[in-house]
């Protein structure tokens, strides 16, 4: 067996874990109960503005956060990110171990915290990725920018043709294509029919299902 890549750049919710029903959208909604109890949103909406224009857009353009009402919705998020470990999708620790196991590198660049990417690893995978990039980075760090591939890259030497990100919306896709990256779309969580059809129209490789991640990118 072989890998295609040097090293994965993984997100980590609803790419590898399954976190948004459990974890973002409920403790989002329970900020919003005393932020702006006059706004109703659905799961599916909230899915929606994650995707476009973004969740740090969301807070800040369209629910007009300020900086102590963004720290309590930072408090809520962080209660609950710490008190459960969401559940990897199935088949994501299998491809994890052997992936590792043929000498390839894992990278996380999430907008979750590195503290709870580690642990979900360990949990899941007995193991924690090479390099974590998560939401305590300062924001101009965080992606869709560019500073984590560019850190990444740097690290182990690497080429363009070397890695690959690996994102179920666009902000990774934007991450990606901002530094020549080849980016595959994950389209195993439950996501609307627009965000199917943008992210299959632009992603380089589309997959609905863990094994195929897994035949693609290890392969004979």
């Amino acid at each position: 067996m072989k890998l295609r890549y040097r090293c994965l750049i993984l997100v980590h919710d609803d790419t590898v874990v399954k976190s948004t029903p459990n974890i973002h959208y409920p403790s989002f909604i329970e900020a919003l109960e005393v932020l702006r109890p006059d706004v109703q949103l659905t799961l599916e909406e909230f899915v929606s503005y994650c995707f476009s224009p973004g969740f740090t857009e969301l807070c800040k353009d369209v629910l007009n956060f300020n900086e102590e009402e963004q720290a309590y919705q930072q408090k809520i998020w962080k209660n609950y990110t710490k008190s459960k470990s969401p559940d990897f999708y199935e088949g994501f620790p299998e491809l994890i171990r052997e992936y590792k196991s043929l000498g390839g590198i894992i990278t996380v660049v999430s907008h979750s915290e590195r503290e709870q990417i580690e642990r979900d690893y360990k949990v899941n995978c007995n193991l924690i990725p090479d390099l974590v990039f998560g939401w305590e980075l300062l924001e101009h760090q965080r992606k869709p920018n560019p500073y984590p591939i560019i850190e990444i890259m740097k690290r182990y030497n690497l080429s363009e043709s070397e890695v690959v990100v690996v994102d179920d919306l666009k902000p990774g896709l934007v991450m990606a294509k901002s530094c020549n990256i080849p980016f595959i779309g994950a389209g195993w969580s439950k996501k609307s029919d627009e965000i199917i059809n943008y992210m299959k129209a632009n992603s380089d490789y589309y997959f609905s299902s863990v094994k195929a991640l897994k035949d693609f990118i290890i392969t004979e």
